[in-house]
C-alpha cells in the first residue's frame, strides 16, 4: 500500500484511488474484471488495482458476493 508521503504524492498513494472504485460501487455491483476496464485509467497497472482492492477489503469496504461481484458496504 502506497501511503501519501515525502516519495509519494496523495494522488499517486493507494488512498486516493478508493474514490474511483467506490463511486462505481455505490450504484450497482460489478465484477471485478468489468470495474477494472471501467476504471483503470486510474490506475499505473492491474497490480495498483489489485493493491487498492486489498485495502477496501480489509477496510470492510467492499465483499465478494455469490454472483462474484464486488458489494460496496456502507
Amino acid at each position: 500500500m502506497k501511503l501519501p508521503n515525502k516519495i509519494y504524492s496523495y494522488s499517486e498513494s493507494t488512498i486516493s484511488k478508493f474514490i474511483p472504485i467506490i463511486e462505481r460501487l455505490e450504484n450497482k455491483d460489478e465484477a471485478v474484471t468489468s470495474l477494472y476496464q471501467k476504471t483503470k485509467k486510474n490506475f499505473n497497472d492491474i497490480e495498483d488495482y489489485i493493491d487498492t482492492l486489498d485495502c477496501l477489503f480489509a477496510l470492510n469496504k467492499i465483499v465478494l458476493s455469490e454472483k462474484e461481484e464486488l458489494h460496496y458496504v456502507v
